[in-house]
């Protein structure tokens, strides 16, 4: 996945707002795994991916539904916004120690 920005932080937890709490967590590992599939794609290739984007979380969580911002008040906002960093320091720490290999339908394969 491309380097992490707080837009796209931003981005994926307008997403999560859309859906419930407890689906948080295996909904944003989804985004961040196919963002870094997405990543790999557009390295390769030298063009987005047709479904998940050009490898950035913003790209990814722009394909689908988004709440507007709310207030960094707002409980269920903040919620989803600790969800999404929890789901990148999951992602960074799996992918650390798989030696930046990432599972995809079975065996470890190298993006």
């Amino acid at each position: 996945m491309r380097t992490t920005l707080l837009g796209d932080v931003v981005a994926a937890a307008r997403v999560l707002l859309c859906i419930r709490p407890a689906d948080h967590a295996a909904f944003i590992d989804q985004l961040l795994g196919e963002a870094h599939i997405a990543h790999h794609y557009a390295k390769r290739l030298g063009k987005p991916h047709p479904y998940w984007g050009n490898g950035s979380l913003m790209a990814r969580a722009g394909m689908l539904a988004q709440k507007r911002e709310p207030f960094t008040s707002d409980p269920a906002y903040l919620l989803a916004l600790r969800s999404v960093i929890d789901g990148i320091l999951r992602q960074t720490s799996d992918l650390k120690a798989r030696g930046n290999r990432r599972t995809v339908d079975g065996p470890s394969v190298m993006l």
